[in-house]
């Protein structure tokens, strides 16, 4: 049994930890110009307030580049799941930018694609990593998911069996506006899925989303289904880091760090993770009391 002052000493090691991490990974003097204007632990989940998206992204290329440059060091190379979503957009111009990665020494995968849909589709999750992350740097490989295979299952397992040849080191993802990690949204969230990827349904809120992202016109234009990886998949993930800017989001965020941990928010999750990291910046952060 622990009392309010071993609690108070875990606060205080966890705090101790996050300083740590931002200082072994904010490593030039123009990114500590870009430090946290707060940071907290929520359960076990490390979180790091920006005052701007700007500075939240680069921020979170600092990092996530010196982990892929800390892998390729220890054995070699460095399997990444990223995120395909506006959202992304500051890290991964930031991240294309960082000195002194061997991309020819990374892995990449990602989250999720809708079904029905080819690489070429401006939509496609797929184009919006070849046009901001593939095309940019010289990756050892890249792995796609096909949105248009005949066969929606058959396509997930293939997948799902790149995956266990190749086990992430770490996921970068981002948070819906209803709460999802990567497809998986609330309806349909199974923390204890026993799928590694699979066909999932959308739910309104979600292709709502990509209306207000400017993917699509109309809602009838989004499709109803997708391929994307389970939320076993991401949290059985070594680290994850999560990058969810904008007022948007605001109400994901307050549910995600402060909300019960449920199926509702399937972000929540992430409080369990042993080494989980979210970015976010002021507009994201502003329903936080924490």
């Amino acid at each position: 049994m622990t009392g309010f002052g071993d609690e108070k000493v875990a606060d205080q090691a966890a705090v101790k930890s996050q300083q740590r991490f931002l200082r072994r990974n904010m490593e030039s003097t123009a990114t500590m110009q870009e430090r946290p204007v707060k940071n907290f632990r929520a359960d076990k989940l490390n979180v790091y307030v920006y005052d701007s998206r700007l500075k939240m992204g680069n921020a979170a290329a600092v990092v996530i580049a010196s982990e892929i440059r800390r892998l390729i060091e220890k054995r070699g190379r460095a399997v990444v799941i990223f995120a395909s979503a506006p959202s992304q957009n500051e890290f991964l111009t930031a991240l294309v930018e960082a000195p002194g990665i061997d991309w020819s020494r990374v892995v990449a995968f990602h989250l999720d694609e809708y079904l029905g849909m080819d690489k070429h589709a401006p939509q496609s999750f797929r184009r919006f990593l070849i046009d901001r992350l593939v095309d940019k740097v010289p990756l050892g490989e890249f792995h796609g998911l096909r949105g248009e295979a005949d066969d929606g299952a058959s396509e997930a397992h293939r997948y799902a069996q790149l995956l266990a040849a190749n086990p992430p080191d770490f996921a970068v993802l981002g948070i819906g506006e209803n709460g999802h990690l990567a497809f998986i949204d609330p309806p349909f969230c199974n923390f204890e899925d026993p799928e590694a990827v699979k066909v999932v349904e959308l739910d309104e809120v979600c292709r709502r989303q990509q209306v207000n992202d400017g993917a699509f016109a109309t809602l009838d234009e989004v499709p109803g289904d997708a391929l994307s990886l389970t939320i076993p998949t991401l949290m059985a993930c070594p680290k994850l880091f999560a990058i969810a800017p904008g007022p948007a989001k605001r109400h994901a965020i307050k549910s995600a760090v402060e909300g019960a941990i449920g199926t509702t928010c399937p972000a929540s999750i992430m409080r369990r993770h042993a080494d989980a990291h979210l970015f976010i910046d002021g507009d994201s952060a502003e329903l936080l009391t924490g």
